[in-house]
């Protein structure tokens, strides 16, 4: 684990927080790992109390579970979890990208086409999945900042890191990628074309085809149990 480099920007419990969320979302720290004040803040380089706050709002946040007597423990994270978390996030991003149809400037929509490229050259490099999934949530998180809504925004942030988790642990058919690609076009070009319902629709799509991954994950999982 890297150890904690102090900023003026950020308290240390927040930077502590982060690091950990992070290692969390990303897979580095996996589901039903106990996380132990003392083992984390030799590791982190810092002491306990930072530790221990970030802890709490890592539990605050649904990622991590406090039992009693037992201690703290990373949350395990299911297909059904995942799959209301993509009901949520459908209505969400459509609506994001609705308005950010009706919101979006002329620099807003050169960075957006950036993005995309970008995405696009990681996919033809070959580049690995931590990148793609990066760009991907760049290109997401660059809609719903150009809707203009914060209250959207916040609430959207919140839905993405939870299924942003799930991907950094699943996510490994690269065809998934590359459709991605052609569905983000399709929501760049009615965005950029002024076309909200269109931008609605599109974005429903997407995250319609990511929930329908995750159902067939789902089946083919348990096929898989059923068989050991």
């Amino acid at each position: 684990m890297m150890e904690i480099q102090l900023k003026v920007q950020k308290p240390l419990k927040d930077l502590v927080y982060l690091e950990l969320k992070h290692k969390i979302l990303t897979g580095d720290i996996v589901s039903q790992t106990r996380l132990m004040e003392i083992d984390l803040s030799e590791k982190m380089n810092v002491s306990r109390t930072p530790i221990r706050e970030a802890i709490k709002k890592l539990a605050d946040d649904g990622l991590v579970k406090i039992v009693p007597r037992r201690g703290a423990y990373v949350a395990n994270i299911s297909i059904k979890d995942m799959l209301d978390v993509f009901e949520v996030r459908e209505d969400m991003e459509g609506f994001a990208a609705k308005l950010a149809a009706q919101r979006i400037n002329d620099e807003e929509k050169d960075k957006l086409r950036k993005i995309a490229a970008e995405y696009d050259a990681a996919l033809e490099n070959g580049e690995d999945k931590d990148r793609i999934i990066e760009l991907d949530e760049r290109f997401h998180n660059f809609i719903v900042g150009c809707c203009g809504n914060e209250t959207l925004s916040e609430l959207v942030k919140y839905v993405q890191e939870l299924a942003l988790r799930f991907r950094y642990l699943y996510y490994n058919d690269y065809t998934l990628y590359e459709a991605t690609a052609e569905q983000h076009h399709r929501i760049i070009e009615a965005i950029c074309s002024g076309k909200a319902e269109d931008a609605r629709r599109e974005a429903d799509a997407h995250v319609k085809a990511l929930k329908e991954f995750v159902f067939e994950l789902g089946k083919k999982m348990e096929a898989a149990n059923e068989l050991e």
